[in-house]
């Protein structure tokens, strides 16, 4: 069974971890090579790229989101830039499939789509800016394979829509709550959601964060969340519209390792009591006992003046102290000495 199928069963145990790559490489085939193999090393589950074609979803007059590159006259011809052929897809996909990584790609176009299934990839990714696209999202439902819908730019009529889609088509889907602002300030983040989808959907619900932080994914996790993307970056000095809103690998290792222990603690109903078994000899160290805070003699009663409480607990344990109070000494006890049970009447 996949991280995927896993996603929709009983069986997962911790959330899905996807290192988000976009256009980081460039448009370089060897630095979208380099991504695979680095993100292998950090733990995550699965690694995904975007899909352009340029022709297909562009044009000349589409404008800038931030004008950042000096070698590229458009956005259609930045997206151009960004194209691989069929047989690089392909040999992406099975490099990731050789490093254990989970091979997905957000198809921005019909066209695209269809590379991406003559590739063989095993679920698909809706882009925020496509969750509205009814064509390629009905394209993408016939395809039957499971769905992951991020949320960033939709409504909750919107999102209320492709889930009905989803839902009608009888296939297994994953909702991300997600804020397209990059990078996006904690007041965006939005967690709060993710409880709230899972009670209104009925699905697997992560976060596909922009924070370019570990905290937002690590918050996501503890609130519930089942999978969680993160734009990942080879260095912080890195070319790129994204890079601020990214983590760095040895970040995104924290993110993987973080989200097991959190999974891991958080794995069954704790019981404060089974918690806090084993704890006597700490309860010895740590634990004040009764002490005699004058010399007692045999037959005076105990009271607040003359019994104090110091550590460790050798005598009679603290949070038995008011029971002690008005019983007799049946010995004689010097200033200091502990005072067990054994010595009152």
């Amino acid at each position: 069974m996949t991280v995927i199928n896993k996603l929709f069963s009983d069986d997962i145990i911790r959330p899905l971890i996807i290192a988000e790559v976009g256009q980081a490489h460039d448009g370089s085939l060897g630095t979208a090579h380099a991504f695979i193999d680095a993100v292998s090393e950090t733990g995550a589950d699965a690694i995904k790229f975007q899909t352009h074609i340029a022709d297909e979803e562009s044009s000349v007059q589409e404008p800038w989101r931030v004008k950042f590159s000096i070698q590229d006259d458009s956005r259609f011809n930045y997206w151009k830039r960004m194209e691989f052929s069929k047989e690089q897809w392909l040999g992406l996909k099975k490099h990731a499939e050789e490093r254990k990584l989970v091979f997905l790609s957000s198809p921005f176009s019909v066209a695209a789509l269809k590379l991406l299934e003559e590739i063989g990839t095993i679920a698909l990714k809706v882009a925020s800016g496509e969750l509205t696209n009814l064509p390629l999202l009905k394209a993408m439902l016939a395809t039957k394979k499971p769905i992951l819908l991020s949320t960033g730019m939709s409504s909750l009529a919107e999102i209320d829509n492709a889930v009905m889609m989803c839902s009608e088509a009888k296939i297994n889907f994953a909702l991300f709550q997600c804020t397209t602002k990059y990078p996006s300030p904690p007041e965006l983040w939005g967690l709060d959601l993710i409880s709230y989808f899972k009670k209104k959907y009925n699905c697997p619900v992560g976060l596909s964060d922009h924070s370019g932080t570990i905290y937002a994914p690590l918050a996501a996790v503890t609130l519930g969340a089942s999978i969680v993307e993160v734009h990942v970056t080879l260095s912080k000095h890195s070319f790129g519209p994204d890079v601020e809103s990214s983590v760095t690998l040895e970040e995104l290792k924290n993110i993987v390792e973080g989200s097991k222990l959190i999974s891991h603690s958080m794995s069954k109903l704790s019981e404060k009591d089974v918690l806090s078994s084993g704890m006597d000899e700490s309860r010895k160290l740590f634990g004040h006992s009764l002490v005699a805070k004058t010399e007692i003699k045999k037959g005076e009663v105990l009271s607040e003046s003359n019994v104090s409480t110091r550590k460790p607990c050798l005598g009679i344990p603290v949070n038995e102290f008011y029971l002690a109070m008005g019983r007799k000494a049946i010995r004689d006890l010097s200033s200091s000495e502990f005072i067990r049970s054994e010595d009152i009447e």
